[in-house]
């Protein structure tokens, strides 16, 4: 079993710029920006974008890391900028929680956040 979030996109074009220029996902064979879903892949991590208007809220999902401090890295060096999330420590870096996990978290432009965790 299988499960793979659905994040509602304002601009659909916009975020599968971000995804794929920015966290190195791939677009499905065959999706585009026209269409009304679109799967994005990366590694074993499926996400699906849609620019449905059903889907109100925005989405936060989990991705479960061997490395989150090698992974923001990467995409810092991608182009991933957060600088303007102040108020955010966890946006700014990965950060060790007192739960155990060492998180760092990923905002798209539509307001979806992607959960880094490394478990310890």
């Amino acid at each position: 079993m299988k499960m793979v979030p659905l994040f509602r996109c304002d601009d659909l074009a916009g975020a599968l710029k971000f995804y794929t220029e920015v966290l190195d996902f791939q677009v499905e064979a065959g999706g585009s920006a026209d269409d009304f879903v679109v799967s994005i892949l990366r590694d074993d991590v499926e996400l699906m974008l849609t620019r449905l208007s059903e889907q109100k809220e925005a989405t936060a999902a989990h991705l479960v890391v061997n490395d989150a401090d090698a992974l923001f890295a990467a995409w810092t060096l991608r182009g991933l900028d957060q600088s303007h999330r102040v108020d955010s420590p966890v946006h700014q870096g990965p950060v060790d929680q007192t739960w155990g996990t060492r998180e760092f978290y990923v905002t798209d432009p539509c307001g979806n956040t992607l959960r880094i965790v490394q478990r310890r």
